[in-house]
């Protein structure tokens, strides 16, 4: 995780004016633009062009990043003051996400934050009370505090107050082909998917119940459809789903409903997220039986959760660090002017010990207590 640190209030920053200000604490030693510059073996031309994100076709991409990572080491900080009331900024984004209840987002934000101060921008994180949306205006003018929005994995529509406000808007995890976003960057996730299916099928498992988080966004509609059209492709495969909201007691009663199920039960449980999938686990031994020799359960996020649970669980690891920086660098590019990239960030399937191959009998394996 990286340390993010908090612009310092005008007045002692430094920037436009590297020096201490009159009467200021003689005894603290300041980082000057001159200090970066000598420790990234650069001009401080080349410092400003970095830090003001000025740099394309002027300074290379090594130096820049040399000039960048100088600046953090050092603890640089420039005069945001000065630099807000020259280029009519707030210097200040605003970072939307459904909750605060997984360390995904924090991540998420650990990243937008290590990408703005960059830039010289601070970060204000706000979790919206209804989940996914919509998404209250948390200024009385939103305009007039903020430079631009990102918002991760919210539903379409979900951000009315602060389209209205005019503000560029950079969506993560969302529709590409939503056309009121400013950007769009996402994950590979539909790959994820596709990752998840061909692991559990490989291993010989044909009879899969999908448990589908039961929310109304972009992100869970496209899992569905990568699952439904990856095992659509294997002869002799049973698909099912069962839906779960995204908590642990809601995927324990989920998973107890597709394994009790009239008929055979299902050799693997394909979960949407990784707090659904340890409801899952403890639903599989409440019932007698074991992961992974009876029931293969996967999950998706690859968040501490996945390996806090015994068998550890195979997941899909999502790049959240990387993916909010991906969303920062959008959003200064929309505000420099410049047509900002929309990049797809891949993802990683991490097989641990809770998949393996269907047990022997499996195909004459009954629902536990039924006939």
């Amino acid at each position: 995780m990286t340390h993010h640190e908090t612009p310092t209030p005008a007045g002692t920053s430094t920037g436009t004016a590297d020096a201490a200000p009159p009467g200021g604490p003689a005894a603290v030693a300041r980082v000057t633009s001159r200090d970066v510059a000598r420790a990234a073996g650069v001009s401080q031309a080349a410092v400003s062009l970095v830090l003001g994100d000025k740099w394309r076709g002027r300074v290379s991409p090594a130096k820049a990043e040399a000039v960048r990572t100088a600046a953090r080491e050092l603890g640089y900080r420039p005069n945001l003051a000065a630099r807000s009331l020259r280029m009519g900024r707030t210097r200040t984004a605003l970072l939307v996400v459904p909750a605060l209840t997984t360390e995904f987002f924090a991540r998420v934000y650990t990243g937008a934050a290590r990408a703005a101060a960059d830039h010289g921008f601070g970060v204000v994180l706000y979790p919206s009370p209804e989940g996914i949306g919509p998404a209250r205006d948390p200024f009385d003018s939103a305009a007039a505090a903020l430079d631009g929005v990102i918002a991760s994995s919210m539903a379409a529509g979900a951000l009315a107050a602060l389209r209205d406000a005019g503000l560029p808007l950079v969506m993560l995890d969302s529709d590409p082909g939503d056309d009121r976003a400013t950007a769009t960057v996402n994950l590979d996730i539909a790959d994820g998917a596709r990752q998840l299916a061909a692991h559990l099928t490989a291993l010989g498992h044909r009879r899969i119940t999908h448990l589908a988080a039961d929310v109304d966004s972009w992100t869970f509609a496209l899992r569905a459809r990568a699952v439904t059209e990856a095992l659509a492709d294997v002869p002799g495969t049973l698909l099912r789903r069962q839906p779960a909201a995204l908590t642990v007691e809601s995927g324990l009663h989920a998973a107890h409903a597709a394994l009790t199920a009239p008929g055979p039960r299902p050799t693997a449980l394909l979960c949407d997220d990784d707090i659904i999938a340890a409801g899952a686990c403890k639903a599989v031994r409440r019932l007698g039986l074991r992961i992974p020799e009876d029931i293969s359960v996967t999950g998706f996020d690859d968040l501490a959760l996945a390996v806090a649970i015994e068998p550890e669980l195979t997941t899909v690891r999502l790049p959240a660090e990387e993916f909010g920086e991906a969303g920062m660098r959008a959003l200064m590019a929309v505000l420099d002017g410049a047509r900002p990239e929309a990049p797809t960030l891949p993802v990683e399937l991490i097989p641990r010990g809770s998949t393996a191959p269907p047990p022997a009998d499996a195909d004459n394996a009954a629902r536990p207590g039924g006939e």
